[in-house]
């Protein structure tokens, strides 16, 4: 019973397991990392606006040993990590989802986030159609690309591949 105790005790105190679902992507894995979520131009250029670009540039994870890797995905379908990551510019975060590591371009899929505090909640990483809900209270979100006038006007300019005149057969 000691032993099984003790176990119990120790599996506690290592945190939780990752709790990222696959995707079926090349080169993915699950990951869990500590990291200060940044704004890449500003790390790259030292061009740095405040609050890491206030949404408007592409955020990224730099972990405690330097290297730099792009936030690019969440939960939400074609919708990137400015709104779960954007309240976390310049703190230290804990992500936990898919790192992939194609060598062309790795990039981190956030699943789960949560500030790095010891009181840390863990949250998943779908804010973006919450806030795009709120922006859009007559809209439905489930499926918010059907839905976004930004995107329904770019689609009647440019037609659905993204070239105009050029359109997919019935």
């Amino acid at each position: 019973m000691r032993i099984l105790s003790a176990l119990l005790g120790l599996a506690m105190m290592a945190g939780p397991a990752v709790a990222a679902e696959e995707w079926g992507i090349e080169y993915e894995e699950k990951a869990r990392l500590t990291v200060t979520v940044v704004d890449i131009v500003c790390e790259l250029t030292d061009d740095c606006p405040d609050n890491c670009g206030g949404g408007k540039r592409q955020l990224g994870l730099l972990t405690e040993e330097g290297r730099l890797i792009p936030a690019a995905k969440n939960f939400d379908p074609f919708a990137g990590t400015q709104a779960d990551l954007l309240p976390f510019c310049g703190q230290k975060t804990v992500v936990d989802g898919l790192l992939i590591e194609n060598p062309k371009l790795p990039m981190f899929a956030v699943q789960f986030k949560k500030s790095a505090d010891p009181d840390g909640k863990w949250a998943r990483g779908n804010w973006f159609v919450k806030e795009w809900a709120k922006a859009n209270p007559d809209k439905e979100a489930g499926q918010w690309f059907r839905h976004d006038a930004r995107i329904v006007a770019k689609i009647e300019r440019t037609g659905k591949l993204g070239i105009p005149g050029l359109e997919l057969k019935e």
